[in-house]
Order: C-alpha cells, then structure tokens, then sequence
C-alpha cells in the first residue's frame, strides 16, 4: 500500500494517548525520527560553528544539511534558505530590510485572507518608510481571494505583494501564481505565507512565482524552526541590521544569534520523514517528496470530504469557506454555543481542535465573527484517518441535543 496511515502513525509516539489530533494547523506532533535526531545531535555534542574543534564542525554540517532538506522541501537554492526561531520573527526581519529600500509614495499590497504574520510586518515597515498600504479583499460568501483585483492593485509604485499559499482557517488556496505574475509585471517583489501551505501537498515556490516563501517545521512534524527562502541573489541586494562582527554571507546575515543546532537536525529528519511517507516513492529526495507530499494531499483531502460533508449535513452547524481549491481545513460554528464550549466540549470527548481567531485577524473580522469569539477549527494532516474524523462528527452532532 502507497500510503499506510496505520503505519505513518506508528512514528508518532503522541498519537499513542488516544486523542484525535485535529489542531494540526497550530502546530503537528513529532514523528520518532525527528525526537531521534534532536537527541543523537545532544547526545554526539555539538559546538557553535566556525571553531577547530569536531563538535564544531558537526554543527556547521547539521546547518548545510538543514538549508539543503528545506531547498528540497520547497524547490529552492539551499543558498537562499535563512532559517531562525519562526516565520513571524523572520518576516519582521525581512520586512525592515525590503522597507530600507523603499520610498514615500511606494506601495504594497497585502491580503484580508493572511494569517496577521503576513500582514502586520508589512503593515508596519510601510508606515515607517511613508508607502502606501492597498489591500486585496475576499470574497466572504465562498472565502476565495479574487484575482482580478489584482489589476486595480497593482502599479508603477507597488515594491512588494504579500501573498499566503493558503489561508490557515479556511483553506482557501489563492492562485498565487497568477497574482504572483501580475506583481512581477510591475516589477514588484513576492512574499508567499506557505507555513500552512508546506503541510499539505507538494511545494514548487518557482512555479508559484514566490521571491520569498515561508514556511514553519512545527507545522510539518518538525521542531519550532522556521525559514524563509529566497534567491541566493535577492538576498545580496538586502541590507539587514546585524551585528559588526556577525557573518556578511548570505544567509548568514539575516540570522541572528547563535542557532538551535539540534532542533535544526531534527528539521533535517522531518523531511526525510515527510519524503517516506509513500513507500513506493523513488528517485532523489526532493523527488521523493513530490510523490509523498502528493499522496499525502490526497489522503487529506479524501478525509476531508467525509469530515466537511458531516458538518454541511447538521442543522446547527455552520461552516465557512467554499473555496474550489483548498486544504483540508474545515472552520466552523455550532448553534447556541460559543465556540470555546465546543472545544471544551470535543476535548472532553478526545479531540483536539482550536477556537478563536487563530491570528487570521483581518479575515476573521471581514467574516463579522471576530467579536463573537471567531469559529472552531478542525484541521487534518498526514497521520489523521477516518477514526478521527468521525469521533469529531459524533461530539458535534452531540451538541444538537
């Protein structure tokens, strides 16, 4: 069998406590490999780069090989991989090196669909250089990101487009490439949010046209590392703050401090986990990634039809996003209850979901739930099978009584 769910969740020692993990989309549990590889690279020793000693060198390789696992990850140059604690952290840091070339009257063009970490960072570096912030709206009743209003946009001025690869409540994937295009026919930058979008299905940040792609390892069953990717050249044109006698290389000058280097060997193994979960995948490592991630995505989504077709047949359900492309992501409310009382409620029935506004901030308010304490989410990942599922069903369905 191409795609063993029983055997993918064998590798994860959480799943063991007999809860369903449905809160994927806030962060995935950690396979073995990955707990193996943190301790093998404590239990080896390991030093700050750059000395004479093995423990040193043993770190630089840990390093290499990290940017080389992203780069296959996503389709890049491991050269441009700049890896620190989060996508959050690493935006700012991007945004006040982009913002230094910016002017007065610039522009850039940020979206209602983002999570708030493709957002606010934009936001803000905009306001200090004096641009001007254009926002791309959703249209609420089907949560899709329209692409045509990327015309009215877009123009001589704008500098940078912040773009998700796919919204973190509802799903919703935007087409990327083509508002990706529009933005480099103005000559304008691409910032693309894929920290929920990694998880999900195979990644090509050049066919989606993306200067820059985030992505988080905590939301693909690695540890709290996160990265952003870029061209080895692009990067060379950024000046970011950093310390007089830290490195001027790229990456190197875009992270700050020393690094997690265990943490960064287990980003190493959640990779080469995430490329063997179709057993019948062959060939190079980034390879093998294309034909697991792909084979993942579509057990996801198979999942999530039962999953999104049970809550759609509930009277005292409502769900939102009706997007044609999307993740396997489900956001929604239940009648008569707030949705902290159905957390608690499916936590005491052994599942694991969120509730609130899960930092879409914007999208939430154009929903009008953000005042009412947002939605609860359900979201499915890998190692999720059908049991899961219809626990969930079942402790909603409850809830009708």
């Amino acid at each position: 069998m191409a795609f063993d769910v029983a055997s993918i969740r064998s590798a994860y020692p959480a799943l063991a406590d007999g809860f369903a993990y449905l809160d994927g989309a806030a962060g995935t549990q950690v396979p073995e490999p990955v707990i193996e590889a943190i301790s093998v690279a404590y239990r080896r020793g390991i030093g700050n780069v750059g000395g004479a000693f093995p423990a040193s060198r043993r770190s630089e390789r840990i390093v290499a090989e990290c940017r080389q696992a992203v780069a296959d990850l996503v389709g890049a140059d491991p050269a441009g991989v700049v890896l620190g604690p989060n996508m959050t952290t690493l935006t700012y840091r991007l945004a006040y090196a982009l913002a230094k070339t910016w002017e007065p009257g610039d522009e850039v063009v940020v979206s209602r669909l983002d999570h708030d970490a493709n957002v606010r960072p934009w936001v803000q570096a905009a306001d200090r250089a004096g641009a001007i912030v254009r926002w791309a709206e959703v249209d609420t009743a089907v949560g899709e990101l329209p692409v045509g209003q990327y015309d009215a946009l877009l123009g001589e001025r704008t500098r940078l487009v912040a773009v998700t690869a796919a919204s973190n409540v509802l799903g919703t994937r935007p087409d990327v490439m083509t508002i990706a295009a529009k933005a480099h026919a103005v000559g304008a930058l691409t910032y693309v949010d894929g920290v929920h979008g990694t998880a999900h299905g195979p990644v090509d940040m050049r066919a989606l046209g993306a200067d820059f792609y985030a992505t988080s390892a905590y939301k693909w069953c690695g540890p709290h590392v996160g990265a952003v990717v870029a061209d080895p050249a692009l990067l060379d044109g950024l000046d970011p703050d950093k310390l007089e006698p830290s490195p001027a290389s790229v990456p190197e000058r875009f992270e700050t401090g020393t690094p997690p280097f265990a943490d960064l060997a287990g980003v190493v193994a959640a990779v080469e986990h995430l490329a063997g979960l179709d057993d019948t995948a062959s060939g190079s490592r980034r390879e093998r990634l294309l034909t697991s991630m792909g084979a993942a995505e579509a057990h996801e989504l198979e999942l999530f039809k039962v999953l999104l077709h049970g809550l759609e047949s509930m009277a005292h359900v409502r769900t939102y996003g009706a997007a044609a492309s999307r993740t396997a992501t489900a956001y929604f409310t239940v009648d008569d209850r707030t949705p902290r009382q159905v957390a608690e409620h499916l936590a005491a029935a052994r599942v694991n979901a969120w509730n609130g506004h899960n930092y879409a901030w914007e999208l939430t308010g154009a929903l009008g739930i953000r005042d009412k304490g947002c939605a609860v989410r359900a979201g499915l990942v890998h190692y999720n099978n059908r049991e899961d599922v219809d626990r969930l069903l079942e402790a909603v369905a409850d809830l009708a009584h």
